[in-house]
């Protein structure tokens, strides 16, 4: 009983451990992408055509351009923790030409900003990194419509609670060129991904080799029937 144990785990430790293998791959060809894209330049913001189309693997980190008016009384601030402290993203609305409704998140804003005269009026031309939506809210906290909590930057509650209506499935983290005095401070992205799978794997293969070892031994010092 004790060898077919031994032999099953290290079975599952080996499947386990390829299964790693697989992941690295995969996060390594992500990060290559992601890399690829913050180098290239910035194309047009997705219009509302190709919004069904879009995903978190092929579209996220994309550097775009988009041109419109913001609607500052719909903004919205959401936690932020951020190298400038702690204080809330500005998450302003945007209206293109052609009607479409982007959420663009303007930067970090200290807990006593507020917007001076003029900021944000006429048309503005925003670039930035296309980021998709962080639906429910952050680390054991909840967004909260009703009393404009918010924690994380969700597009499609932030939208309802401002009416305003069908909006892109994703918002735009500004990047540094809009940066002025008394401004929110754009150009704060963390672009970072974990990529420990090295040695889970290694850590797996070796269970495996230990199960296998036990399994050996356990064979060689069975009493011979």
């Amino acid at each position: 009983m004790l060898v077919a144990l031994s032999f099953l785990a290290a079975a599952v430790f080996s499947a386990l451990g390829a299964w790693q293998v697989e992941r690295r791959a995969w996060k390594l060809d992500l990060i290559a992408r992601v890399e690829a894209r913050l180098a290239a330049a910035p194309v047009p913001a997705p219009g509302r055509a190709a919004w069904p189309t879009l995903s978190r693997d092929a579209d996220e980190y994309r550097r775009v351009t988009v041109r419109g008016r913001f609607l500052p009384d719909r903004a919205a601030r959401a936690m932020a923790v951020t190298e400038k402290g702690a204080g809330s993203w500005l998450l302003v609305p945007l209206v293109t030409a052609t009607g479409d409704t982007i959420l663009v998140n303007r930067g970090f804003a200290p807990p006593d900003w507020q917007a001076p005269s003029g900021d944000g009026e006429g048309t503005v031309t925003v670039t930035g990194l296309l980021r998709m939506p962080e639906p429910g809210g952050g680390f054991l906290r909840s967004n909260d419509p009703a009393h404009d909590r918010w924690y994380s930057r969700d597009v499609a509650a932030i939208a309802d609670a401002r009416g305003l209506g069908p909006v892109a499935p994703y918002f735009i983290d500004a990047d540094a060129s809009g940066n002025g005095p008394g401004r929110p401070v754009g150009g704060l992205t963390v672009v970072a991904f974990r990529n420990h799978h090295l040695i889970y794997a290694l850590t797996w293969f070796g269970l495996a080799a230990m199960a296998g070892y036990g399994a050996y031994r356990a064979l060689r010092e069975a009493p011979p029937r």
